[in-house]
């Protein structure tokens, strides 16, 4: 497209304004390549229904001649850092651990066009921000490294940081699956269903009716718990917001075909469920639980070694486990991937004040925990925290 062509930024502040451009939202997600579920409305509309009600809705649309070729779903929130009140820019999704993947979706072509065109309209209503944080972008996002390149010519100083994801690059056929693990590795996958199917009544199934939706997501509520009481702590799901925001989220995915919710039965009781999505031919697993009472049958184990079997088979192409990366999730034959979060400020202002201490306090934390033994960093966070150190 020509560089001049104008681009007309719309801006939207609720959910009902967006429900206008759903289709145009929609059309555009579907034709950009590194598009995922946490793009999409199935996903930002639950979760800023059941996260939201503290900031402001911010989302940016590009138009050129009267067709959408840019979605920047943001929001204002504000928090106060290193003794100050700041206003950030985010992404919708940006902050709780369950948003993994944000992205500005863009129509092939004009991604430099519309980073420049986004870039301004932040840059013009400045005053309304002071720290703009795209969190958890994946690694390929093209509006952000145009927006990366964009603020460095213009002299601003974007921190730019790495977090890690753990994906398998699935093959054709179960067979091959097989021949990516350890021969260690394939033995205890056929052994342990073998074992489970002798000991019990055994039933995989995946949650395909909207009836089994109430039932399937409190046993997994139930089950995931089980697993923080035992360190005391009450878990994930013990906020009503959360469960609120899966419930709609199961709904709208479960109506699409997308959902891949699957639960194992033991006897005819849900001992394990493992709650995940599909995009195009990637499956992502978010959340899991099994019960304790069960963990010498490998029952989470079992159920994912018949969950990977049954998607292969269906022909998708990734398993991704989203953010964070251990010895579990690569036994299964995942790689290391990076999500990029980008972070701004306009040039000697708060928000630039705010980030550079916020870095140097990072650099510093890393440097202690780099170099001071292990007794002496325990001893330092106690302090920290205000604890005893008796």
């Amino acid at each position: 497209m020509p560089l001049n062509d104008r681009i007309q930024i719309r801006s939207y502040d609720s959910l009902d304004a967006l429900e206008g451009i759903r289709p145009e939202w929609e059309g555009l997600s579907q034709g950009y390549a590194h598009s995922t579920t946490f793009s999409t409305w199935e996903w930002l509309a639950p979760w800023w229904r059941a996260f939201g009600a503290q900031d402001r809705l911010l989302a940016l649309a590009g138009y050129s001649h009267d067709r959408l070729i840019g979605f920047a779903p943001l929001s204002l929130s504000r928090q106060r850092g290193f003794g100050a009140d700041l206003n950030f820019v985010r992404l919708m999704g940006d902050g709780t651990p369950d948003s993994d993947n944000l992205d500005i979706p863009v129509r092939q072509g004009y991604d430099a066009v519309f980073s420049r065109s986004l870039v301004s309209w932040l840059e013009t209503h400045s005053q309304a921000w002071d720290v703009c944080q795209l969190r958890t972008l994946p690694s390929a996002s093209s509006v952000g490294h145009c927006i990366v390149d964009l603020l460095q010519s213009r002299g601003w100083s974007p921190y730019i940081s790495k977090r890690p994801q753990s994906v398998i690059e699935l093959p054709e056929t179960w067979e091959q699956y097989g021949k990516m693990l350890s021969a260690k590795e394939r033995g205890k996958i056929g052994l342990r269903f073998r074992k489970l199917e002798k000991k019990y009544k055994l039933e995989i199934r995946k949650c395909a009716e909207e009836s089994e939706l109430e039932r399937s997501l409190n046993a997994l509520f139930d089950l995931h718990g089980k697993h923080w009481q035992q360190r005391g702590l009450p878990g994930t799901f013990d906020i009503k917001e959360r469960r609120q925001f899966y419930q709609e989220l199961s709904s709208l995915l479960l109506k699409k075909g997308l959902l891949e919710f699957w639960v194992l039965k033991l006897n005819d009781q849900v001992v394990a469920a493992q709650f995940g999505f599909r995009y195009d031919k990637t499956v992502f697993s978010l959340q899991e639980g099994f019960d304790p009472a069960f963990s010498a049958d490998s029952v989470g184990y079992v159920l994912r070694s018949q969950v990977l079997k049954s998607i292969i088979e269906r022909g998708i192409r990734a398993y991704d486990f989203l953010g964070g990366t251990n010895e579990s999730k690569m036994r299964w034959g995942a790689t290391l991937k990076n999500y990029i979060d980008i972070e701004f400020a306009r040039p000697s202002s708060m928000g630039s004040a705010y980030l550079r201490l916020k870095t140097k306090t990072a650099e510093t934390k890393e440097w202690f925990r780099m170099r001071l033994p292990s007794p002496v960093l325990r001893t330092w966070k106690r302090i920290a925290q205000g604890t005893s150190v008796d």
